[in-house]
């Protein structure tokens, strides 16, 4: 008696592909990755422990019966002494001020810029590319362009510039040419902004 056959159950049914040319729809906003900025929140907070060691060393120092510091006598003594338009005091004044707005750029800006983000197409994931990489790939696709002897690719994140030397062929052909494969290029590369294309050909310098 053979065993009866299972039934089969339905086949998984793949997603079908958007039609070439379209654009993916971005899911959420894709900001700019922040930088944890280990080294400068280490260097400040070494340099107010440093700072507030020195002090409450010598505060302590003083209720114990000992004499102040030389420094903060020094300290005391030349800030009771010198008016405030002393060329010192407004240097450090001027050197403060801008030790602090330099923390508070680092504080509200997100940093890494090397990073550009790319299109979040599910709310779960970001990506992003890094800018040294995607240039590579874009100065590769304009080397296959006919006529293209060199070029350098230098990707920012608002544009994409690209200077080409072309030995051979119009320019202006060239140029349209590398102008749509650049364009092409930044369409694959799946970025949340698109930057603005900057091209330039120009024939090599003779010897």
């Amino acid at each position: 008696m053979s065993e009866p056959t299972p039934a089969a159950g339905p086949e998984p049914v793949e997603p079908p592909e958007p039609p070439e040319g379209t654009e993916r729809v971005d899911i959420g906003r894709a900001g700019r990755f922040w930088s944890a900025r280990r080294l400068p929140a280490a260097l400040v907070a070494l340099a107010v422990l440093a700072l507030a060691g020195f002090f409450l060393y010598d505060v302590a120092a003083v209720r114990a019966g000992h004499p102040a510091m030389g420094w903060r006598r020094r300290l005391a003594r030349e800030l009771a002494h010198r008016h405030l338009d002393n060329g010192w005091i407004v240097t450090g004044a001027a050197l403060a001020l801008l030790a602090g707005v330099w923390l508070i750029v680092l504080a509200v800006t997100p940093g890494r810029r090397a990073v550009l983000p790319m299109r979040r197409e599910t709310p779960d994931l970001r990506a992003g590319l890094d800018r040294r990489a995607a240039a590579l790939v874009l100065r590769d696709r304009v080397m296959e362009v006919p006529g293209v002897q060199s070029v350098r690719v230098d990707v920012g994140r608002l544009a994409v510039r690209a200077r080409a030397q072309a030995h051979f062929r119009d320019l202006d052909e060239v140029r349209t040419d590398v102008d749509g494969v650049l364009a092409e290029g930044v369409r694959e590369l799946g970025l949340a902004r698109r930057p603005v294309l900057s091209v330039r050909v120009r024939r090599p310098a003779r010897r």
